[in-house]
């Protein structure tokens, strides 16, 4: 990193690109897509069901997995969930908008953040069924 206002954190899944988890423009912090993906590239929410490469995905272990590693992303510029005022999150089938709707009320209410959700045809891994971006502000 040549600029210490943006982040990659270690022991969390490396970037797909060359981008960092977060950045903080003054009193902004703006996070990257983030997925379920773990460091060992493992997918929570995502259980081999056989040998042929078949797997059950859980759109409500994914969505809990990501606003937990916003959390985490978060908290290393010391701001939390409730410090975040605008989220897109991007899925995969709309037919999961409603588990992804109950996790997401189980962490925010009608005075968090702004929201947009969309339908996108495919994610970077095709384990994933759901990625967040999302913008905080916590004054420095």
């Amino acid at each position: 990193m040549t600029d210490s206002k943006a982040k990659v954190l270690e022991g969390k899944a490396t970037p797909r690109g060359k981008y960092p988890h977060a950045r903080r423009a003054g009193d902004y912090i703006f996070i990257s897509g983030t997925s379920a993906r773990q460091a060992d590239n493992t997918v929570i929410g995502a259980q081999a069901v056989d040998e042929m490469g078949t797997y059950d995905l859980d759109i409500r272990a994914q969505t809990r997995a990501v606003l937990d590693n916003i959390a985490d992303i978060l908290a290393t510029f010391d701001a939390t969930l409730a410090d975040l005022t605008e989220i897109t999150a991007f899925i995969v089938n709309m037919n999961d908008f409603a588990g992804y709707n109950e996790v997401y009320a189980e962490v925010f209410d009608y005075d968090g953040p702004a929201r947009t959700t969309v339908a996108v045809h495919q994610l970077p891994h095709p384990q994933l069924l759901i990625e967040i971006k999302a913008i905080a502000y916590k004054p420095e």
